[in-house]
């Protein structure tokens, strides 16, 4: 992806913008997430009712007074963003656009939103197994950096495990952050319940969830795995039609039941002209559930 992606994101964010989301970028948006880490502060003289947690024993054995430990709550946020890979990203959304664009546009206008914040903003994607990641920095080039990354890997690879990416942020990241999952229907469907549930213990874990088109019904359908069009014979076969709703329908319902569970927010998107209202009712949504 080009810096051009960029100046078109912008003007994507100025055509859509609403009053929410001028609130955001004038920099409420650190009030939407309730879990942020702390930084140390200084020392203080222990009070009756502080936490034995947060007394400095070292320094209090220097000063022969009990010291606890003050903090600061973190004015800045670590936004991570996980994105889903491998060929099936070629296919079309819903509404007939492009996967891949729609998903690097999705990207791309949260990561700006988070680089107006002055947030540190990275990434993690995977291509058959090998995990890529693009540490934490400010300013702009960075974010440009990732999506043009992102535009070149996005679509290579074809045993892309979602689970994989999510398994190494546990396993490597102790720091608290805000994870935008960037995937699609299967995708959700196919990280596993454990893992979300070590997610949430010590994140806040958003899920944008590209749509996909459907493989029956009117027009051409073209397999992105199989590298061919679906046969008229199939797309119009009612019988087909009926079972691939109920099995999208399953899925569905399925990936809403496990976010539930695990208090996860999530959006559809079918389109770039609804990233940025989708963007700011998931962020609302995902406060809201906090405030509960």
């Amino acid at each position: 992806m080009s810096s051009d992606y960029i100046t078109k994101i912008k003007a994507n964010i100025s055509i859509y913008a609403s009053k929410k989301t001028g609130n955001i970028l004038d920099g409420t948006y650190t009030s939407i997430f309730m879990g942020r880490s702390l930084n140390f502060e200084d020392l203080r003289e222990y009070i009756p009712g502080d936490s034995i947690r947060d007394i400095d024993w070292k320094a209090s054995s220097r000063s022969r007074n009990l010291l606890v430990k003050r903090y600061v709550a973190e004015k800045k946020h670590n936004v991570l963003f996980v994105l889903d890979t491998g060929v099936k990203m070629n296919a079309d959304t819903a509404l007939g656009s492009n996967k891949k664009e729609t998903a690097l546009y999705t990207v791309g206008t949260a990561a700006y939103l988070a680089y107006k914040n002055g947030d540190t903003v990275g990434a993690i994607f995977n291509n058959d197994g090998m995990v890529q990641y693009f540490p934490f920095k400010t300013g702009l080039i960075n974010v440009e950096n990732i999506l043009a990354q992102a535009d070149k890997k996005l679509c290579e690879g074809t045993s892309n495990n979602l689970n994989k990416s999510l398994d190494y942020i546990i396993n490597n990241f102790r720091r608290k952050m805000i994870i935008f999952i960037i995937t699609d229907m299967r995708g959700v469907n196919s990280i596993n319940e454990a893992t979300l549930k070590r997610l949430m213990c010590r994140h806040d874990v958003l899920v944008m969830n590209v749509s996909d088109t459907e493989i029956t019904g009117s027009g051409s359908s073209y397999n992105v795995e199989g590298n061919s069009y679906i046969p008229s014979f199939i797309r119009n076969n009612k019988k087909l039609m009926k079972l691939e709703k109920e099995h999208i329908e399953e899925i569905k319902t399925a990936n809403t039941r496990k976010l539930i569970k695990y208090g996860i927010m999530d959006t559809e998107i079918n389109d770039k002209s609804e990233i940025v209202e989708k963007f700011i009712d998931l962020l609302e949504r995902h406060k809201n559930a906090n405030l509960r």
